[in-house]
């Protein structure tokens, strides 16, 4: 049965992937840094990053011809919905390729909805019971729930629980993790994805 979030048309009213980029260039671009703390200044030079990065997949990412034959072979319309801020470094790796896939159907309405603006949809779908984004739910035009994946590739969420249990500080295996994305060029998210779709 679809959720009530769904009913109401939330997800399939979400943003477009243009939207949500441009508002984060546009908020980048006007931060006023002369009234920001110390946490604010460190949060914005992180979406300025973040923005690089998902400027760079854009540019260089090519969906893989197995990948595109998955994603032809969807014959009914689907929706995207992903949960995500633009402040979230995984979102920033991720969300650009999961965008271009949408782009090969037609059928696929991926749609964006704000984590901290929606708290009752991110409650519907946390990881081991934390607010991680970002998270993709893709639904049937009835509400169904077709496959789930978030907030990160399995190769880079052991990377990050391996990096904790070795006591690695969090700008440590931050660091470790941007560069395992940097390296990976979105392999590992492409054979999740086949496997969802197969």
């Amino acid at each position: 049965m679809a959720k009530q979030f769904f009913i109401e048309g939330r997800a399939a009213n979400g943003l477009t992937y243009s939207d949500y980029f441009n508002n984060a260039v546009k908020q980048a671009e006007s931060a006023d840094i002369s009234n920001m703390g110390d946490d604010e200044k460190h949060m914005l030079e992180y979406t300025r990053l973040n923005i690089k990065r998902s400027e760079r997949v854009d540019k260089t990412y090519t969906v893989s011809p197995e990948l595109q034959a998955k994603l032809k072979a969807i014959t009914k319309p689907q929706i995207w919905m992903v949960i995500t801020e633009i402040w979230c470094g995984d979102s920033a790796q991720n969300l650009p390729y999961i965008v271009k896939m949408a782009e090969v159907n037609p059928l696929i309405n991926l749609r964006i909805v704000l984590r901290d603006q929606n708290a009752d949809i991110m409650d519907e779908y946390l990881t081991n019971g934390t607010k991680s984004i970002p998270i993709l739910v893709a639904f049937d035009e009835t509400g169904n729930e077709l496959f789930k994946w978030g907030p990160r590739p399995f190769e880079a969420a052991e990377l990050v629980r391996n990096a904790k249990a070795a006591g690695k500080t969090k700008d440590q295996f931050i660091e470790e993790l941007h560069l395992w994305y940097g390296r990976n060029k979105g392999a590992a998210l492409e054979s999740e994805f086949i496997k969802f779709l197969a």
